[in-house]
């Protein structure tokens, strides 16, 4: 496990030293922006808008902007030299009960490990008397520049650390409510019921990232030559007219299947990590010369995220091209 943090765990007059590492991991789909006219990638540039120069790492460093739009410069040691208890320490504070925490505040998890053998003594007490209390252990910690509020609980042989937002972090839930009095009737939400009861439990685990793996079928296809794959024939939707008409009919379209796991839950279909084919193609086509296949639909113009702009200072030389934006989109 990669540690991310270091410190204790501090329960009563027991300290625990513990690591952090992350609990989860993401096969979200990356793309790269390139420039449409000859497949070339597009490079970010870090530049100073006083005067145009472009910076180094070592050139950046960070500043705290006020209201009144003063800039002060915080340095690393500031930082360090914070007085706060919870820089290298998680305070357990208090407990809760799971059932009694909003949903809305839960964030991010990771797992808690010991950080040497002796250790291990106190960290399975703690978790062995969370497990009997049935509660979880409310604590903070400061890491990456911000102090986080954070539940310690146990789950299987580890202990969860589940970060929270701040209560202040929430939004109102009533500005997304309907506006105006709604009515339902008794028979709609008789039927809609016996749809919940026909569809069925639900089995996350049955669920897959679908678009990730049609990303990979379409680079697949390309790499090889070979036709993309085309939309299906998209499901009826929109303004529901007749709700009563329409829950009847869904309710009939549940029936057959007895339930179903749901759209994600697809069989034999994996979790959005990049196949062996994809990687095989991508690596022998990999040269000097520039690609045309991606160039017949312009797909790589489809990145999520806007580029950063520069300075009009960055040109264009015979040895290099110096694109005055450009990241890697997500």
């Amino acid at each position: 496990m990669r540690s991310v943090w270091s410190g204790n765990l501090a329960f009563g007059l027991v300290s625990i030293p513990v690591k952090l590492g992350s609990a989860v991991s993401s096969h979200k789909v990356g793309f790269r922006q390139i420039h449409l006219a000859d497949q070339g990638r597009v490079r970010y540039q870090k530049t100073c808008e006083l005067d145009e120069e472009v910076l180094t790492a070592s050139d950046i460093g960070r500043a705290y902007e006020t209201p009144d739009d003063q800039l002060v410069q915080v340095t690393d040691s500031d930082l360090r030299s914070l007085p706060l208890p919870t820089a290298k320490t998680i305070e357990v504070s208090g407990f809760v009960d799971l059932a009694s925490v909003d949903s809305m505040q839960l964030d991010t998890p990771y797992f808690l490990a010991p950080a040497s053998a002796g250790a291990n003594r106190p960290y399975v007490l703690m978790r062995e008397a969370l497990e009997r209390s049935g509660k979880a252990a409310v604590g903070k910690f400061a890491m990456r520049n911000s102090e986080h509020l954070a539940l310690v609980m146990p789950r299987d042989d580890v202990l969860l650390l589940q970060t929270l937002r701040w209560p202040d972090e929430l939004g109102n839930p009533a500005e997304a409510a309907p506006k105006g009095s709604v009515k339902i009737s008794d028979s709609e939400l008789k039927l809609a019921d016996t749809l919940i009861e026909a569809l069925g439990e639900a089995d996350l685990t049955a669920y897959h990232d679908e678009y990730a793996q049609a990303v990979e079928a379409l680079v697949t296809a390309k790499l090889e030559g070979a036709e993309p794959p085309t939309v299906g024939e998209e499901a009826g939707g929109g303004n529901v007219v007749d709700l009563m008409a329409a829950l009847r009919a869904s309710v009939e379209q549940a029936k057959p299947s007895g339930g179903r796991a749901g759209s994600g839950g697809r069989s034999g279909s994996g979790s959005g990590g990049r196949s062996g084919g994809a990687r095989k193609a991508a690596s022998g086509k990999r040269a000097g010369t520039k690609k045309a296949a991606a160039k017949s639909d312009g797909s790589g113009a489809g990145t999520s995220k806007a580029a950063g702009s520069t300075s009009g200072a960055a040109k264009k030389t015979a040895s290099r091209k110096t694109a005055s934006s450009g990241r890697k989109a997500s």
